[in-house]
């Protein structure tokens, strides 16, 4: 019975890790989503005829 319960343990404890490391691998993946939608936007060319004029107004 003592080692029923062990292995049960150390199979309870190797599914946490796993769902762990699948948590986190997801989390990265939508940060660098995040990172690359915001790259191409930063990267793109603005519109014509803005940034031609100065605003000292703002």
């Amino acid at each position: 019975m003592d080692l029923t319960s062990q292995l049960l343990a150390a199979r309870s404890a190797g599914t946490q890790q796993s769902i762990a490391i699948a948590v986190l691998k997801k989390s990265h993946e939508m940060e660098m989503s995040l990172i690359q939608m915001v790259d191409s936007v930063a990267r793109s060319a603005p519109p014509p005829g803005q940034g031609t004029k100065v605003d000292k107004i703002a």
